[in-house]
């Protein structure tokens, strides 16, 4: 017995390689890219606030912001002593007021001021950095230092704070030849690549 189509003919015979349309392939194909990746890029989530840049938020990327943000002056050799023994003097000052006269917070305060003094020194002065921090916590000494009767023993109670305090002046005259250095490197390879750049 002939049996009918049920199917109208203006549909044409089913063909069975012919493709089906996006959806229904299932979900996975008709979706898209899965979520967190576009163009082979991680992405977050709509609605999901951006991760920092890795480093972003460690100690040594704030210190380096911090020290981009402070003032950023440029003092002669003779600007450099002026400035590093005003500082130690006015820190010997309040040092006396406040803390009886502490030859430890002296000597770590020292040290910042020299950081200071070697950073705000001009390139042409660098090497007078070295030289003047010494002589800038020797001259603010003076207000802390024991002192006795007369000028001898002044003197005698300056000399022994030194002697006293030798690790902290060593110490803060390290920082300031280390950050000479560097900063003096920095500089010779700058002028190296400019020397040696093409000229137009």
């Amino acid at each position: 017995m002939e049996q009918h189509r049920t199917r109208p003919a203006q549909y044409g015979p089913r063909r069975s390689g012919a493709p089906l349309p996006a959806q229904g392939r299932g979900g996975a194909a008709a979706a898209g890219p899965p979520m967190g990746r576009v163009a082979g890029r991680p992405v977050g989530r709509p609605g999901q606030p951006a991760r920092p840049a890795p480093g972003a938020g460690s100690p040594v990327a704030r210190i380096v912001r911090a020290l981009r943000g402070m003032p950023n002056p440029r003092l002669t050799g003779l600007g450099s002593g002026l400035f590093c023994a005003a500082v130690m003097t006015l820190l010997g000052f309040l040092d006396g007021l406040l803390f009886g006269a502490s030859l430890t917070v002296y000597g770590v305060l020292f040290v910042p001021v020299s950081l200071l003094t070697a950073l705000w020194v001009r390139r042409g002065d660098l090497l007078t950095a070295p030289v003047v921090v010494p002589i800038a916590f020797a001259v603010g000494l003076v207000p802390v230092a024991e002192s006795g009767d007369g000028l001898g023993g002044r003197l005698m109670g300056l000399v022994t704070a030194l002697a006293t305090e030798a690790g902290w002046l060593y110490g803060g005259t390290l920082v300031a030849g280390s950050v000479v250095i560097v900063r003096r490197i920095r500089l010779v390879r700058r002028r190296a690549a400019a020397r040696n750049r093409p000229s137009a």
